[in-house]
C-alpha cells in the first residue's frame, strides 16, 4: 500500500506559502503533483498546479492574496503507481484587499468597456459569462495590471462580469 505524502507548512506570509513534501515509506518517489485551490468571490474556484520532480521537496508559492484560505493537495508519483491524496489548509497573513468596484459599459454590440477601482501594482482577473453557472464553472477570462479593459462578447447576449 502506498501512503499519501506528508505536506508540512514551513511558513506563510501575506502573499506566499512555503511547504515541504515527503513520503514515510521506502518506495521510490519520482515526484509530486500539487494543486493549490482558492475561491474567488465565492463564485469561482481557482487552481494552480505544480509538477515537482524528486523525492523530497520544499516549495514556495508566491503571488497569492492576503488573508485568503488556500487548500493544498498533493500526491506522489512512485515506482508502484500514484499515492492517495493528502490535504492541508492554510490562510495567508495580512489584510485581504478590498474588492474592486466594477463598472461595465457597452461600447457596441460586441464590445464592453470594463473599468474598476483598486490598488496599483497588482494583477486583476476579469471573468465574464452569460449565466451564473457558466461564471462559476468555466467563465471567459483575462488578466491585466491596468484598471480597465475592453472585452469582446457575442452579440445579442447578456453578460455577467466579475473583477
Amino acid at each position: 500500500v502506498i501512503p499519501p505524502p506528508v505536506i508540512h507548512i514551513e511558513g506563510y506570509s501575506e502573499d506566499s506559502i512555503s511547504f515541504s513534501l515527503k513520503m514515510t515509506t521506502n518506495i521510490k518517489v519520482s515526484g509530486y503533483v500539487v494543486n493549490i485551490y482558492w475561491t474567488f468571490d465565492s463564485h469561482r474556484q481557482e487552481k494552480r498546479t505544480l509538477v515537482i520532480e524528486g523525492e523530497k521537496s520544499i516549495q514556495k508559492v508566491a503571488n497569492l492574496t492576503a488573508h485568503t484560505p488556500y487548500e493544498i493537495s498533493a500526491w506522489a508519483k512512485t515506482e508502484l503507481g500514484d499515492s492517495p491524496l493528502s490535504f492541508v489548509h492554510v490562510v495567508t497573513g495580512g489584510t485581504r484587499p478590498v474588492s474592486p468596484s466594477l463598472k461595465a459599459k457597452a461600447i457596441n454590440q460586441t464590445a464592453v468597456e470594463c473599468s474598476w477601482t483598486g490598488p496599483r501594482n497588482v494583477v486583476y482577473g476579469i471573468f465574464y459569462a452569460t449565466s451564473f453557472l457558466e461564471l462559476y464553472r468555466s467563465p471567459h477570462n483575462s488578466t491585466t495590471s491596468a484598471h480597465n479593459a475592453t472585452v469582446l462578447v457575442q452579440r445579442d447576449e447578456q453578460y455577467l462580469f466579475l473583477v
